[in-house]
């Protein structure tokens, strides 16, 4: 500007005109921009140690003054979140602390942000979500199946028989053995690889449901439950005991505050949150004590805990559980036997055939010595390997464990819909031994559903709007005993007033504005709080400190369980403000009321007070006590007496006083009306703390309802139990429940009131919070089990009979009756379809009439070894009979003979799938036409062997069959039926047979 003064064609006057313009005109501009650079003072400390060019190109550039920002879009994201990583204190500052921050993004601290802003915020700062590795693909559980030593041998069996076959056959025919175990090979793997990659998925899916954790936040005034995935940079977050920080941010305010960042630093002691020395929150971390505010800089991406997830790929699938290794045993070890016994085949086959005592089709001695032809010699060899070869085909019982995998995954996927989210595989089985069950009150046997029922002043019982009745001194006192010590709020949209926080705290608030005319805005303006002692299961009180602003005087209120806040009061108020001591008589006389509300199942909670600098607990004076009733849920009886009569045990464990404990436990079925209240069956939790180990162990067994427990009690109890022998079931929704939940067998976590923490130390989540549930999950646990002994026998079967038929007619005749191809046939054909078909069955009643399976029982019962050992003496009976008098028998050739005995066994085996379904019942159809896949799948076992008998002659070694044969290999086949029913008639020992399985 001053080049073009100089330099244009002006008169003098007008040059130092401009030149005066211009000068005045910079002059202002400096000024303006001073002032903006230290319109926040910065501390001394910062002026000294940050250069004049730091202060500018920080602030004005990165973070706009306030009065500046048009946008939320002039800030800079990486500012933010470098400022909470690296615990920049000194940069904060500079950015005027929280205040500051909230200015600058728009947010307003006690009313949060507006909502019309958050496409915007999202769009500049993204949104609160993880990128996460994909889930693993279908090809990397191929690559996986590849490992598992079964397939390894049945692939190396399949390369000996396909040079065998073409060696001995030729390449036209001779692949049809070796080819068709390669073919039975892939199917395994692809159908092994396709149920991994689904129960993948399924986990995938399910790790979104679990991450969908909702949080209260504070917007345009409304405090309101969100997902995490909604929140945004500017949100004011509420956070109580219990929740998991969602987002990377700065502590507003809050009290007591205890955060364990164990999960991002490796440290297990917790850290003090405040707003001075610690105010920065991780995403991840969790709060384990007290309460705060936070205003939320950094989501998803860009917290340190979004960078570290997306760099974990979950890796639940690959956990095995308990059932599945004891299956892989299983396997493995038959695996061997069948190893052994084909290579004892091969020793006596070629034994006999070089010592001559074999002979070919023309009944001439195969072995002559030097005569017989080298090819000869090399044909029959190879025979031989072939037969042996097949035996260890058919002795392998591959879909063992993909039995277990399909029956885990299918019953994850309706445990779902029936409200039971299976965070843990290994639970589904371990379910169903459990013996017992330790169930919190509130929300599992109950609604938490609170409302404020009663309420006395003094002895004075006071019904309906009191606030007329009461003097104005207690009625203020109880005013701001409810508004102050609470973590719920009240929001006011009209003129029906909105309640947020736990339901106890919205029940005191709702009867306070309804019954006391508190007004929040009003108590809020004329007092404020000094400091405040958050409540937890331990303590089971809550305490505030206020300062009242019209005189300054200062205040002490507790909140918390009745008989505990009546032990603290040396004074009580009556309604027209007088006070009255509390002498031993007068003290009887609130204990009774206190123990008839709880009689009557009520909740008791009790207000105090005391004018006092400092937060004492001593020497207060009561303000009232209210009862809050919570009714039990309609089904929890019929819940608990469905688990009693499957032998599994319900124990109520409560921080409730042992009145409202009794009542609720009699109402819902745990104590019996006419028992009377004892040390056996009903213990407070520092009674059971105080006994010996040697005493607890002998009562524990006999307590059915623990009251005034602490967290510690119930861990006590639930080892106690397992040291006794149980599978102990536990089931909580706190922080302090954590413990108890990982130290159980199984633990069981609430899905609406649980806490983050409980809910990741737990194995199934209950996303309904009801005891009904939780006996559908052990229903579940059962049948899971159920289902895969169902299997067990069924396979086994299948096993045995083919291997000791192909065992002696190989010993004895030299040859044998069921080819490579034909017992892939049916291995495939059970291993997939008939897994698929056992494992599918839905849980009934009946599963629960029994008592549960013991932590060492083992997996083939004495029941399953009788059913077994009928079935396959009977097939291996009838196909010997076969095998050795069946061309005489038949009157046919040796093909169609041996068709004959491959169609009978194969049609045993779908008859035998019937008997299977049930394993001590003798009515196998019972409920079978709710079942559509196991018809389904009877019906296209039935076509593919038709299809395989009639149409695949030359691959499958078959002869076409007329209708009389058909209906002979029908009629033996289904006598099955009938001998299953009279086996079942035969009683067993209950000393298991064999304790290895």
């Amino acid at each position: 500007m001053l080049y073009n003064i100089s330099t244009t064609t002006l008169t003098i006057a007008k040059k130092r005109w401009r030149r005066a313009y211009f000068t005045i005109y910079f002059s202002n501009t400096m000024v303006s921009i001073a002032k903006n650079v230290v319109s926040k003072p910065l501390p001394i400390s910062d002026i000294i140690s940050i250069s004049p060019f730091s202060v500018i190109e920080i602030i004005p550039h990165h973070l706009p003054n306030k009065n500046h920002i048009s946008d939320v879009s002039d800030l800079d994201p990486t500012l933010l979140t470098d400022t909470v990583k690296n615990k920049d204190l000194e940069k904060l500052r500079m950015m005027g602390d929280v205040s500051g921050l909230a200015d600058a993004l728009g947010t307003n601290l006690e009313n949060g942000i507006n909502s019309r802003d958050l496409d915007s915020i999202q769009t500049v700062f993204g949104s609160n979500t993880y990128t996460k590795q994909p889930p693993k693909g279908l090809l990397h559980f191929v690559i996986e199946a590849f490992k598992d030593i079964t397939i390894l041998i049945l692939m190396g069996c399949a390369t000996l028989s396909l040079g065998f076959g073409i060696k001995e056959h030729g390449i036209g025919e001779g692949w049809y053995e070796g080819g068709s175990i390669f073919l039975a090979v892939f199917l395994v793997i692809v159908v092994s690889a396709i149920s991994n990659f689904r129960q993948e998925r399924q986990f995938h899916n399910l790790s979104k449901i679990s991450d969908n954790i909702k949080i209260d936040v504070v917007r345009e005034g409304r405090r309101q439950k969100i997902s995490i995935f909604d929140i945004v940079v500017g949100d004011v977050v509420i956070l109580n005991i219990g929740d998991q920080v969602p987002a990377d941010g700065l502590f507003i305010d809050g009290h007591s505050t205890l955060i364990d960042e164990s999960s991002m630093t490796g440290e297990s002691e917790p850290i003090h949150a405040d707003s001075l020395q610690n105010p920065f929150l991780f995403s991840g971390s969790k709060v384990v004590d007290g309460n705060c505010r936070m205003l939320v800089l950094s989501v998803g991406m860009n917290t340190t805990w979004g960078k570290m997830m997306s760099s974990i790929t979950s890796d639940n699938n690959n956990d095995e559980t308990p059932l599945q290794a004891r299956l892989n045993k299983l396997t493995s070890a038959i695996g061997k036997v069948g190893l052994a016994v084909a290579f004892l085949v091969l020793v006596v086959m070629l034994v006999r055939y070089f010592t001559g005592n074999t002979e070919d089709e023309n009944g001439n001695r195969e072995y002559n010595g030097r005569r017989t032809n080298i090819n000869q010699v090399l044909d029959s060899v190879t025979r031989i390997f072939s037969a042996a070869v097949t035996i260890v085909v058919v002795a392998i019982p591959e879909g063992l464990p993909l039995a277990v995998t399909l029956t885990l995954a299918y019953s994850m996927k309706r445990m779902m819909s029936d409200q039971a989210m299976v965070r843990k595989l290994s639970a589904c089985e371990t379910m169903g031994s459990a013996t017992v069950i330790c169930t919190d009150k509130t929300g599992t046997l109950t609604m938490n559903q609170m409302t404020v029922t009663k309420f006395w002043l003094g002895h004075e019982y006071m019904v309906g709007n009191t606030s007329n009745v009461i003097s104005q001194q207690v009625l203020e006192l109880l005013q701001q005993g409810v508004g102050f010590n609470t973590t719920g709020t009240v929001f006011k949209s009209g003129d029906v007033p909105e309640y947020s926080g736990s339901p106890t705290e919205k029940a005191i608030l709702s009867w306070a504005v309804t019954n006391l005319d508190m007004d929040m805005e009003k108590l809020k303006k004329g007092s404020s709080v000094l400091h405040v002692e958050t409540f937890n299961s331990k303590k089971k009180r809550s305490g505030v400190l206020i300062r009242r602003e019209a005189d300054h005087t200062v205040h002490v209120h507790w909140k918390g369980a009745a008989e505990m806040i009546l032990a603290m009061c040396t004074n009580y108020y009556q309604s027209n403000g007088c006070m009255t001591t509390i002498d031993s008589d007068e003290r009887n006389n609130l204990e009774k009321i206190i123990e008839g509300m709880a009689a009557s199942s009520l909740r008791c909670i009790a207000f105090a007070h005391k004018q006092d600098q400092t937060l004492t607990e001593g020497g207060l004076t009561l303000l009232g006590i209210v009862g809050i009733k919570d009714p039990c849920r309609p089904g929890a009886k019929n819940a608990i007496e469905t688990c009693r009569s499957a032998g599994v045990e319900v124990k109520m464990i409560t921080g409730d006083n042992v009145f409202t404990a009794k009542a609720i436990a009699t109402e819902c079925g745990i104590l019996e009306s006419s028992e009377e209240v004892n040390e056996e069956q009903v213990i407070e939790g520092v009674d059971f703390r105080n006994l010996t180990d040697e005493e607890r162990m002998q009562k524990v067994d006999k307590i059915r309802v623990m009251a005034r427990s602490s967290p510690f009690d119930k861990l006590l109890m639930v080892k106690c139990l397992k040291q006794k022998g149980h599978v102990v079931a536990v089931t909580g929704d706190g922080t302090n429940d954590a413990p108890a939940l990982k130290e159980a067998d199984i633990g069981l976590s609430m899905g609406i009131q649980g806490t983050e923490v409980a809910k990741q130390s737990s194995d199934i989540v209950i996303l309904d919070d009801d005891i009904a549930s939780v006996s559908t999950v052990l229903m579940w646990g059962r049948c899971v089990y159920n289902n895969i002994q169902k299997f067990i026998q069924f396979q086994l079967t299948v096993n045995v009979a083919a291997l000791v038929i192909n065992f002696i007619a190989a010993v004895s005749a030299g040859d044998v009756p069921l080819t490579a191809v034909q017992l892939l046939w049916v291995n495939l054909i059970m291993d997939t379809l008939g897994a698929l078909a056992l494992a599918t069955e839905r849980p009934t009643n009946e599963l629960l009439n029994k008592p549960p399976v013991g932590r060492v029982e083992p997996l083939i019962t004495n029941i399953m070894w009788r059913n077994l050992f009928a079935q396959s003496i009977f097939q291996i009976v009838i196909l010997l009979t076969f095998q050795f008098r069946g061309k005489d028998i038949f009157d046919v050739n040796e093909r169609v003979k041996n068709t004959i005995i491959f169609n009978t066994f194969v049609l045993c085996q779908v008859f035998n799938e019937f008997n299977s379904r049930k394993l001590e019942k003798r009515n196998i159809f019972k409920g079978i036409h709710t079942n559509r896949l196991f018809l389904g799948i009877i019906g296209m076992t039935i076509v593919l062997q038709v299809v395989m008998v009639e149409f695949l002659k030359n691959f499958a070694d078959t002869e076409r069959l007329n209708g009389v044969q058909w209906g002979i290999c029908i009629g033996i086949a289904a006598l099955s039926w009938p001998i299953g029913w009279v086996v079942k008639l035969i009683p067993v020992p209950d000393k298991p047979f064999s304790m290895l399985i």
